[in-house]
């Protein structure tokens, strides 16, 4: 049983009628990006998996250099499994609230192409920007 059978029957032992969480399924994720089974991937683990894994297409916009920023605000060049996993999970929660946001906007009025641009740069910002470490 190859690694995609495994993670039926591991579903299939957790109670496949309900749902994974998305902390087990980041620590899934984790590792798989993990292969060396360190316990930490590298930034350029992390990019290989970016590149031949399909993410969503919101991860996709930001790109792996952002991603990983976000993970390592200290920029140690690792990720824990638990940074990894708050970490995701933090954004999953955030681009959901954004794309709900966004879909309750567009009922009101259809912004325009820059506006658009506009506020997906600022929000882009924001979430990097707020794990920026500026003590030295």
């Amino acid at each position: 049983m190859g690694g995609a059978g495994a993670a039926w029957a591991m579903q299939g032992m957790t109670g496949a009628s309900a749902p994974m969480p998305p902390s087990q399924k980041m620590s899934n994720l984790f590792s798989a990006i993990d292969t060396s089974g360190s316990g930490s991937i590298s930034k350029a683990q992390f990019q290989q998996a970016f590149s031949q894994m399909n993410p969503p297409a919101s991860f996709k916009s930001l790109g792996a250099e952002a991603i990983f920023a976000k993970l390592d605000p200290s920029g140690t060049g690792s990720v824990s499994k638990q940074d990894f996993i708050n970490g995701m999970t933090n954004m999953m929660s955030e681009l959901r609230q954004q794309r709900h946001h966004h879909h309750a906007g567009a009922q009101a009025a259809t912004p325009t192409p820059a506006q658009t641009t506009t506020a997906s740069l600022s929000s882009l910002g924001q979430m990097i920007g707020s794990n920026i470490n500026t003590s030295a």
